[in-house]
């Protein structure tokens, strides 16, 4: 892309022709046309118009040296200017492109953004805008250009404006790829496909003209009634953090754009779900906050070179994050080394004064927000609002030079990281019209709609529905012909969308008949307070119901795709029950009640308790938000011609009653009461997941072996590497997400029961196995003890290989020693594998059996620590030693009725050249003996 803009800046400047205004876009017009100005030269532009390269204009000068010798240029004005953004047309701005009354404006001095210009979105429940500029999309990046070319050669010093826009599911414009919401790329748990998705949402991006996208969300989901869980990739910190990374190292590929993450920071846990606008009193412990939330920006900031952050609405323990300098200088900055610069999110500065009450106006709220470390003020509000009183606090000495430098500083340095002093503008508006949306891309994009799926029951093995042995087929539900759900906000505005009813009725084709009726509305009448009142259906539901029932008894099988949308679901659309929302539950019991097979399809933006579905409906298909291109991926694996294998990334609660209940959590904690139901048990509560993070099914069956762990004793510096096969032993092609989980079996404070820290999605042919490999890096297993420091604290950890968080098939266990420890330990041979067998072998026994390890020369041991793997029977044991002549003393006798634990056991310190465990009576097996 640069090599393709820089070409056309240089040809423009030899061949254009002279005077200020461009002819008027033409649609044949490829390339983007700049009259003869005197300002661009060969290789670099005269921004200041000066007639000279100053170190700012020159391409080739350090980094460093450019931001300084720009803001040293720099006027107050120009300084503050850039501190703002300016939403785009209709929004805040009510022109398109730039007119004479620009230079009376307070832009006039340059602005550090323009948010969602032309992007098509008005306002919501409105239409797209029918701007001509904001379609074609070579028009749209014509008009981009001819935005940018006001601030470049008509203000002072030049300083192209950063063009901004949303992108958490493709770049929100007319037109553009369309991809599922985050919370489905979430459930595809395939690194390289987020990466792909990143970099086409970033390229798209700069097609259009623009150099910022804020995405993806860092907020890691805890309540599943938040109206934003649509937005999350799940609820593991380090699936959000392997995710986050993938996304942003597509959507910056070679700086092709800035990649802006939000919310930071603790923004997805507010009491009761309640967001109240300002988000206030999230319920968190800090040391909650740090392991669950703190986590991915940590991560994404060192490993992927974020350069945005959106500081959020809330307060944290009483402090709102606008304003706090731990949270945007010392945490972030400080601590995590970002080098980008912070965006509020929306409001967050008026909030300060209007909501959190801690400033008492609008200029207090600027000042606290400045000096916290705020670089840009981005709301749906003219951007004099904040300029002026902050060249106010500037004037009367509240924030200091140094202070605006700092920050001006940070939106320098993106603005040069991502070409805009050297590739201004998007020449090539023919690769516009012909990559934006592209065929290509819409390649990727069905491929995130199939494998985001995630089958959740499959009783009798119902699915896949057989087209050829299939006359007609009831469709119905207020989901099945309803494309909304890929058209809202923060992404593609104006696709074209296969729905679920167009999807099977293409898959069928004239080989069964396809009965429609909507079967209910997404809610009723009396909702949401029809979740806490039970209203009789009115005439007019009872009718609707009884054509869907009457088309279910006509046919053969019925596809009912319930779930939510963009009333149930989203920004500022939190719930207070998570089960289906108006009459969805009566319609699908109706179907039910036929007797006739009913598949139930969601489509929805966050977990719903569907335990009636769970117990009485054979087939289940969790689809999420699934994209423009949804309707087709779940008609393929109806019919089978996809396997699904997505795997939850979100626990399902069986009731909003059992909130918080999320992934991880600590021992114990996701239990309570009894166990015993009915009139005479035990039970006062429902207990467990309706489904567990990590669940899904598929089509196939998948077999594990052959867990290895190797070194198996490391130091808290050490890595180590887990290699475990997976087979395909079913007869149908599919995807395994093999799932990695840690848990600390001794440590100085509570930690959580399962630890994801690590996954990889396996493609497998029938018959076919793979060896999968995860690495453990020390920061996987550290704490944050008592001190609040992370530390790695030696002990044993059990290593867990699964199908899901509560389907473990392999495990083992890890040991971490202390440098010296293990050192001492080395030489004197005291950590040994089994004899004859490698590392990750176990020995098995049984009554008089025994297992012998030869000591090095002086050893003197006096305990023995035994990991027994499995007592298939109680099982009683010696320890017995040698020193030499073959003879063997017993120095403990024991007894073990339980497997999986470790023990250490004590004897009188003795010379030994051998060690012997010799079983007396049962059987057991042992997978490791320290001494």
């Amino acid at each position: 892309m640069k090599n393709t803009i820089i070409l056309g800046l240089l040809f423009c400047a030899v061949n254009g022709t002279a005077g200020n205004t461009p002819p008027p876009f033409s649609k044949d017009q490829k390339v983007y046309k700049l009259q003869n100005k005197a300002i661009y030269k060969k290789g670099w532009i005269d921004f200041n118009k000066n007639g000279k390269k100053d170190i700012y204009e020159d391409p080739t000068a350090p980094l460093d040296d450019r931001i300084e010798d720009l803001l040293k240029q720099m006027t107050v004005e120009e300084k503050t200017c850039q501190m703002v953004t300016l939403y785009g047309y209709k929004r805040v701005l009510p022109d398109d492109l730039p007119t004479s009354e620009w230079k009376n404006k307070l832009w006039k001095d340059g602005v550090g953004a323009i948010d969602e210009h032309l992007n098509g979105f008005q306002q919501w429940g409105l239409p797209p805008s029918d701007n001509p500029n904001v379609w074609p999309a070579s028009r749209h990046a014509w008009a981009l250009n001819e935005v940018q070319r006001f601030f470049i050669e008509e203000t002072r010093l030049g300083i192209p404006v950063d063009f901004t826009n949303e992108g958490i599911r493709g770049v929100e414009s007319f037109k553009a790829t369309n991809f599922p919401t985050q919370l489905g790329l979430g459930h595809t748990w395939n690194r390289e496909l987020i990466r792909k998705v990143g970099f086409i949402t970033g390229h798209e991006a700069r097609l259009l003209g623009y150099t910022n996208v804020y995405a993806p969300i860092l907020d890691v989901g805890r309540d599943q009634r938040w109206g934003r869980y649509e937005e999350v990739y799940g609820e593991s910190p380090y699936l959000v953090a392997e995710l986050g990374i993938s996304m942003v190292k597509g959507v910056q590929h070679n700086h092709q754009v800035a990649a802006t993450g939000k919310h930071f920071i603790a923004y997805s846990n507010n009491k009761g779900a309640r967001e109240g606008l300002s988000r206030v009193d999230p319920q968190m412990s800090p040391r909650e906050v740090e392991n669950i939330h703190v986590y991915p920006w940590k991560r994404v900031i060192k490993e992927a070179g974020l350069l945005g952050v959106m500081s959020s609405y809330n307060d944290y323990d009483g402090f709102p994050i606008q304003s706090s300098y731990y949270w945007l200088m010392t945490r972030l900055r400080q601590e995590m080394g970002f080098r980008g610069y912070v965006v509020s999110d929306s409001d967050a500065v008026e909030y300060l004064f209007s909501k959190h009450g801690t400033a008492s106006n609008m200029k207090e709220a600027v000042l606290q927000s400045v000096a916290a470390g705020l670089n840009v003020r981005c709301t749906f509000r003219s951007p004099d609002s904040f300029v002026l009183p902050l060249r106010e606090l500037i004037a009367e000495g509240a924030i200091s030079t140094k202070t605006i430098d700092d920050r001006v500083r940070d939106v320098l340095r993106v603005k040069f990281l991502v070409g805009l002093f050297d590739t201004p503008y998007q020449m090539n508006l023919k690769a516009a019209d012909d990559e934006v949306n592209s065929l290509k891309n819409q390649e990727v994009a069905l491929q995130a709609s199939r494998e985001c799926l995630v089958l959740l029951k499959n009783a009798n093995l119902l699915l896949p529905l057989d087209k050829n042995n299939i006359k007609r087929i009831a469709v119905c539900g207020p989901n099945a012909n309803d494309s909304a759900y890929a058209l809202t906000h923060y992404g593609p505005l104006a696709v074209e969308v296969t729905t679920v009813l167009k999807g099977i009725k293409e898959k069928v084709t004239d080989k069964a008949e396809v009965l429609y009726t909507k079967g209910c509305d997404m809610v009723d009448a009396n909702w949401p307070e029809s979740e806490i009142i039970s209203y009789p259906l009115t005439a007019e539901e009872q009718t609707e119901i009884d054509k869907a029932v009457e088309n279910a008894r006509n046919s053969d099988v019925t596809v009912a795709v319930l779930g939510g949308n963009s009333r149930t679901c989203g920004e500022n659309k939190s719930r207070s029950s998570l089960e289906l929302p108006g009459r969805q539950l009566v319609l699908l019991q109706a179907l039910q009640a036929t007797g006739k097979p009913v598949v139930l399809v969601l489509i929805n933006g966050r977990p719903l308790s569907v335990n009636w579905a769970e117990k009485f409906v054979p087939a289940i298909l969790e689809a999420w938000y699934p994209g423009s291109q949804g309707g087709k991926a779940i008609a393929d694996v109806l019919f089978g011609d996809y396997n699904p294998g997505g795997k939850l990334t979100v626990t399902f609660p069986k009731t909003v009653g059992q909130i918080p209940f999320n992934f991880p959590a600590k021992p114990y904690s996701q239990v309570d009461g009894g166990t015993t139901p009915g009139m005479k048990g035990t039970m006062s509560r429902v207990n467990g997941p309706l489904y567990p993070f990590g669940y899904g099914l598929s089509y196939t069956t998948f077999e594990y072996s052959d867990l290895s762990i190797s070194p198996k004793v490391i130091t808290p510096n050490q890595e180590t590497t887990i290699h475990c096969r997976v087979k395909n032993a079913g007869t149908r092609v599919g995807d395994e997400v093999v799932q990695l989980y840690t848990r600390d079996l001794v440590s100085s404070v509570t930690t959580y029961e399962k630890n994801l820290c690590g996954f990889e999605r396996v493609h497998l042919n029938p018959g076919e196995s793979k060896e999968v490999e995860f690495i453990i890096h020390p920061r996987d297993l550290e704490l944050l003890n008592a001190d609040n420091k992370w530390v790695l604290e030696p002990g044993d950890f059990r290593i867990m290989i699964g199908a899901s968080s509560e389907d473990i098939k392999l495990k083992d266990t890890l040991t971490v020693m202390s440098y010296t420890e293990k050192e001492r330990l080395g030489k004197t041979g005291n950590v040994s594998p089994v004899p004859g067998a490698s590392l990750t072998s176990t020995w098995q026994g049984k009554k008089g059996d025994y297992l012998t390890i030869s000591l090095a020369d002086g050893t003197k041991p006096d305990n023995v620590t035994i990991i027994w793997n499995e007592i298939k029977k109680p099982t009683s044991f010696e320890i017995q030693l040698s020193s030499g002549g073959g003879q063997f003393l017993t120095v403990y006798r024991g007894n073990v009725d339980a497997g999986d634990k470790t023990v250490t056991y004590k004897f009188k310190k003795t010379v030994a050249s051998d060690l012997r465990i010799l079983l007396t009576e049962g059987a057991a097996s042992i997978s490791k003996i320290i001494f």
